[in-house]
């Protein structure tokens, strides 16, 4: 039987190594040299890359990380005043402690509560697509939407930026990081961004395991391999597996996916999904993978949280997969019994996969003070 695909960890790389240990950037609001204010000194912000994650990362070139942009954007992060009422800051729906995810099935906000809930945001260095639909495809974009959401922060951000203006904190920050006092809604949304390109997760008991500095129980390695395999018919053996891996890719460590899928949660769609940004009707009901690293700290599960935990995830997969799903993925239609119609995992199974799966926590990650609330003790 084919285990899970143990990736090489050995070695740490340096994004920034390649750059000066310095730069002069001299912005204005829009990136020009401002009248009166002296050029600013950036520090480049050594982001470590795992070897195990992919090393193709897409930093903008206009947005180079600093130490000045990132601690701008963690503070910005958790900052109220970007809410309508002053009482929400991204951080209040991105928990920390819940790998940024808020614990309620669907996100609620200032003045009412969201369709859909709050995705992690571990790893979201390498995602190309944003939000559960795809709507956004950089960082930078995304940022924008939870504050201007009605059903979110709900401000307009040029009312954040005249708030933040207001301050004695922020003009020299700003001045710091992107050479202007003068707050711009592009540069809150730039330093956003360059925080949240340094969440990055790959501390866990799997990542020790394929580093060779930890093992995985039996039963742990049993449900890596239900992960990693197809059900198939294997030189004359049926090997049984979970097909978990074709959503949520193992390979380059991210167990995530750049795809959407129709999971065969419903028949009739109450949210269209990707649909909504695509306006193709093969796209209803699509929704995108998330990852699956710090899953046991997420629940609850889907795009409307109506799993509360991961038994309750694989007994979907298992049991209720709505075959009739206008559009539903071949992949969740496989089983394990020859000529089934459902995936016939056994319940020795399933709590193998589920003991992998709690194997991807990563206890630095939310413990990790760089991206804490800095406005805390």
């Amino acid at each position: 039987m084919a285990s899970i695909s143990l990736l090489r960890f050995g070695r740490w790389v340096l994004l920034a190594a390649a750059l000066p240990t310095s730069w002069l950037t001299a912005c204005s609001s829009s990136g020009g040299e401002e009248a009166g204010q002296n050029p600013t000194v950036t520090t480049p912000y050594a982001l470590v890359l795992p070897t195990n994650l992919p090393q193709n990362v897409g930093v903008p070139s206009d947005n180079p990380l600093t130490e000045e942009g990132v601690a701008l954007g963690r503070k910005l992060f958790y900052e109220v005043r970007l809410s309508r009422t002053g009482t929400q800051s991204c951080g209040s729906c991105h928990q920390q402690s819940k790998a940024f995810t808020d614990g309620l099935a669907r996100a609620a906000g200032v003045d009412g509560q969201h369709a859909r809930g709050t995705m992690s945001l571990a790893n979201v260095l390498w995602e190309k697509t944003l939000n559960w639909d795809g709507a956004a495809t950089s960082l930078e974009q995304q940022a924008r939407l939870p504050i201007e959401n009605p059903l979110e922060m709900h401000q307009l951000l040029a009312t954040g930026v005249q708030k933040l203006q207001q301050t004695d904190l922020y003009p020299p920050l700003f001045q710091q990081a992107f050479g202007s006092s003068t707050i711009t809604e592009a540069n809150v949304l730039k330093a956003l961004a360059q925080f949240e390109r340094t969440l990055i997760s790959a501390n866990s008991r799997y990542d020790k395991y394929i580093r060779k500095e930890g093992t995985l129980t039996a039963t742990e390695r049993a449900g890596a391999a239900l992960f990693a395999n197809h059900p198939d018919q294997v030189s004359g053996f049926f090997v049984r597996g979970a097909a978990c891996h074709h959503c949520h890719i193992s390979e380059d460590g991210l167990f995530s996916s750049p795809d959407f899928f129709n999971n065969g949660l419903d028949v009739a769609f109450t949210d269209i999904g990707r649909a909504g940004v695509t306006n193709q009707s093969t796209d209803r009901g699509k929704f995108r993978a998330p990852t699956l690293r710090n899953i046991a700290l997420t629940a609850p599960y889907m795009h409307d949280g109506r799993f509360q935990t991961l038994e309750q995830v694989l007994d979907h997969y298992n049991e209720h997969v709505q075959a009739a799903s206008p559009g539903v993925d071949v992949n969740v239609l496989m089983s394990n019994t020859p000529g089934g119609t459902r995936l016939d995992l056994t319940a020795t199974e399933k709590a193998q996969l589920v003991a992998f799966l709690k194997t991807l926590t990563d206890s630095t990650f939310i413990t990790d003070k760089r991206f804490s609330d800095p406005f805390k003790p």
